[in-house]
């Protein structure tokens, strides 16, 4: 399936959310108040966040007031245009090799998967990668990784289960500097930010890492799962809070018509999505282009 393809297909249900509403306002009202607070309800529903959502809703008022808008097509193209611009203001992030890449985000969001999916990513971009299992809380998170691992022809570095996840990375850098590897991806337990213990053994990570690998650069990418809506807002603020967070990962997208959850991200939070899931085969991981998306939405 082609790239454009697969972002069409992620945001099918997205699009039809929000196409279909908008459109339908669209072909019957005004103008007005009422049309503009209608407007408002539906940016709210697609995930866009409350805050937001009022705020684009504002300038669009005023842009089609000082621009004498009055046709349906003249407003989608003011809203296409002001959701480019949010989006394309967030910071952006430029690779540099070696680089470090620490996984963090809750379970279930798809953590290892993606991981497996970036691995693959970075090898389709002739770059070497080694895996770092230093998910060494949960029951088999290491079984999986390599399981991933063993799909993407990736190496991995792990240890025993309940062993220092510290101890792991620091294996595993040991390794990335001997075969001069470009890109290492590191695993991480599954974890709230309420787990003390565990943000703990995060913050840990990142000494080691910055002590041993100081050459690399360090980006820490947090996997959330777009079904969530504004619960993944929520996620990158508490995480935020105790680890620095550079990018984030949306996975799930095609599976939900919540997709509005990434102008939230990008504009409130001013963090970058840097992938995003479009399905869920092992090159079903996209760079995330905010022109790509917003034309996609309309």
């Amino acid at each position: 399936m082609g790239f454009f393809k697969k972002i069409k297909e992620a945001l099918k249900k997205t699009r039809e959310a929000f196409s279909r509403k908008i459109d339908a306002l669209l072909s019957h009202g005004e103008l007005d108040d009422d049309f503009f607070d209608d407007l408002t309800d539906i940016l709210i529903s697609c995930d866009l966040g409350v805050k937001p959502s009022m705020e684009i809703v504002d300038e669009l008022r005023l842009y089609a007031r000082k621009n004498k808008i009055r046709t349906a097509s003249e407003v989608k193209a003011a809203l296409k245009t002001i959701l480019s611009e949010q989006l394309e203001s967030a910071p952006k992030i430029e690779l540099t090799y070696p680089v470090v890449i620490t996984i963090i985000g809750v379970n279930g969001v798809g953590k290892t998967t993606t991981i497996g999916k970036l691995a693959k990513y970075f090898q389709n971009q002739k770059k070497s990668v080694t895996l770092v299992a230093a998910d060494t809380f949960r029951a088999a998170a290491s079984e999986q990784l390599s399981m991933w691992a063993e799909r993407s022809k990736t190496r991995i570095i792990k240890h025993a289960e309940g062993a220092d996840a510290a101890a792991v990375v620091y294996d595993g850098i040991a390794s990335a500097k001997a075969k001069k590897t470009d890109v290492l991806i590191v695993d991480t337990a599954g974890r709230l930010h309420t787990k003390t213990n565990l943000m703990e053994e995060l913050k840990k990570i990142g000494k080691v890492t910055a002590r041993e690998y100081p050459e690399a650069q360090k980006l820490t990418f947090i996997v959330l799962d777009a079904t969530t809506g504004q619960n993944a807002v929520n996620q990158i603020s508490a995480f935020n809070e105790s680890i620095p967070v550079d990018g984030i990962i949306l996975t799930k997208l095609d599976g939900t018509a919540k997709g509005g959850v990434v102008v939230a991200i990008e504009r409130d939070l001013k963090k970058p999505v840097v992938f995003i899931g479009t399905g869920e085969g092992i090159d079903d991981l996209e760079e995330f282009n905010a022109k790509e998306f917003v034309d996609e939405l309309f």
